[in-house]
């Protein structure tokens, strides 16, 4: 008995060992900083001074700040644009491949859009803030030699917000195209071949054998789309810094522009903390929206 009970501790002795380091790695670059966003949101804090207790004056502060305010604005606006355009166009086009391109030219189909996925937002910005350019940009160019007027396209509010929104839209597809396709493989031909003998049409098919079957899949690419839109920061700060005046300025930016160049820590953790919850809700309606039905 003894010995049984030796080789269990071991054996969890063990298993700590292997699990220690990644948890410690958890602890001190997650856990930790969480609690401690979580303290400094109650205080006044600049980083060079001790911090002081202020209780809930920056939340209660933050709501009737008009750059807080605008920036939760435009970041519900970026989440309700990309998120279903992202889903949807994924989903189409892996449908597309999985259904008629499965040879050469549907792998470099995805191969090709997923090498924006890959690449660094800072030069996906850079690059398309070249093609939105107002003098020497190649889609104003492309707008001139048929007649059209240029377009201050990042300089004005009415399309600089829209035009991130594009961008992230064209960066993201590949990758949640990867991730339905694989789904799409694993749904059972004989569901099809059956709804294909009863006469059902290509959309009926669609409809009512893909969609409930890859529920799962894009329960996930919703979660990950809801996540990524709620935290942009580096495709906005590339292409307009927030600009023009807040137009495009999301949550994310705004806690980078209170706690970095403001110095306003306190006020910057409970901004976060805000963006955390709403992330929270949010996923909490998701779920509920996804469950399977009784």
């Amino acid at each position: 008995m003894n010995r049984v009970r030796k080789k269990r501790l071991k054996d969890n002795l063990v298993g700590w060992a292997f699990v220690l380091p990644s948890f410690l790695i958890l602890l001190v670059f997650t856990l930790i900083p969480i609690v401690m966003s979580v303290y400094y949101s109650f205080t006044e804090y600049n980083v060079l001074e001790p911090a002081k207790w202020v209780g809930l004056s920056n939340y209660i502060r933050l709501f009737s700040d008009r750059v807080v305010v605008s920036s939760m604005k435009n970041t519900f606006f970026y989440t309700l644009l990309t998120v279903p355009l992202q889903t949807i166009l994924s989903l189409v086009i892996g449908a597309l491949i999985a259904e008629r391109f499965q040879n050469t030219f549907g792998r470099a189909c995805k191969g090709a859009m997923f090498v924006p996925v890959i690449s660094s937002s800072v030069l996906v910005g850079t690059i398309w803030t070249m093609l939105f350019a107002t003098d020497n940009g190649i889609i104003n160019g492309i707008l001139g030699a048929v007649g059209i007027d240029k377009i201050n396209w990042l300089g004005q509010r009415s399309t600089a917000l829209l035009c991130v929104c594009v961008v992230a839209v064209w960066k993201n597809v590949g990758y949640f195209l990867v991730i339905y396709f694989a789904g799409l493989m694993n749904v059972p031909q004989s569901y099809y071949e059956a709804a294909e003998v009863d006469g059902a049409t290509r959309l009926q098919r669609f409809f009512h054998i893909t969609l409930p079957c890859i529920k799962p899949i894009t329960y996930l690419v919703v979660t990950l789309g809801i996540i990524w839109s709620f935290q942009v920061f580096d495709l906005v700060y590339s292409m307009t810094s927030g600009g023009p005046g807040n137009a495009t300025s999301t949550l994310v930016l705004t806690i980078y522009q209170k706690g970095f160049r403001e110095y306003r820590m306190g006020y910057a953790s409970a901004i976060a903390i805000v963006l955390f919850l709403f992330i929270l809700l949010v996923n909490r309606i998701q779920r509920m929206f996804f469950r399977e039905k009784e």
